[in-house]
């Protein structure tokens, strides 16, 4: 059984509260599916493009500028005949290395362009849920959280969009986050038992 989706973003370091957003945000994905998310290395290490081919979902952000190793994992993801859903920061200047890429990339795939981190998070989360959703089977996904899922990509659309987002320190690194639902550890014992849904907390 597949028990946890497996997430790549590749962002450059300017948009580190983005990459940041993200790596917390999918955590609300009412779902019992753990994570793994990958993320492009920003302080020089060296990228693992093996880890590129076989992420369930990538996501590319794009901001004012087009830094290594964006490009190569996007190129790559590619190669390999995946198609990285892509994000595009709206009303900041670019370089021109930067909207030389975004032109390039338009000839094989679109942009959807994001305003804030609210909105971002907000297309993201459902594009993720959409994901999820369309491989039911393969997430093996009961049909109570199916509705579940559904339920809440609805409210989603229905919100104004105007929720705040503080960040909360730093968590712009690459993680894995296990399901209580789903994964139960190898010694000792959960802290807390995993609750029913519509259980209060």
């Amino acid at each position: 059984m597949i028990d946890k989706l497996f997430l790549y973003i590749s962002a450059a370091q300017d948009l580190e509260r983005e990459r940041d957003l993200l790596s917390r945000a999918v955590v609300d994905i009412p779902t019992s599916l753990g994570w793994r998310i990958v993320q492009s290395p920003i302080r020089g290490e060296p990228v693992d493009l093996e880890l590129v081919t076989r992420a369930d979902l990538h996501l590319v952000l794009l901001g004012g500028d087009i830094r290594a190793p964006i490009g190569l994992e996007w190129l790559t993801a590619r190669r390999f005949g995946r198609s990285p859903a892509l994000f595009l920061k709206k009303e900041i200047p670019r370089t021109p290395a930067a909207q030389s890429f975004m032109r390039y990339v338009e000839g094989q795939s679109y942009w959807q362009s994001f305003k804030d981190l609210p909105d971002l998070r907000d297309q993201a989360l459902r594009l993720i849920s959409n994901h999820i959703l369309a491989r039911a089977d393969y997430y093996s996904i009961s049909s109570a959280e199916y509705e579940r899922l559904q339920d809440w990509i609805e409210q989603i659309e229905e919100q104004q969009r105007e929720m705040r987002v503080e960040p909360r320190g730093v968590a712009g690194e690459s993680s894995v986050i296990f399901s209580p639902e789903r994964y139960m550890p190898s010694e000792g014992v959960l802290l807390e038992e995993p609750k029913e849904p519509g259980e209060p907390d």
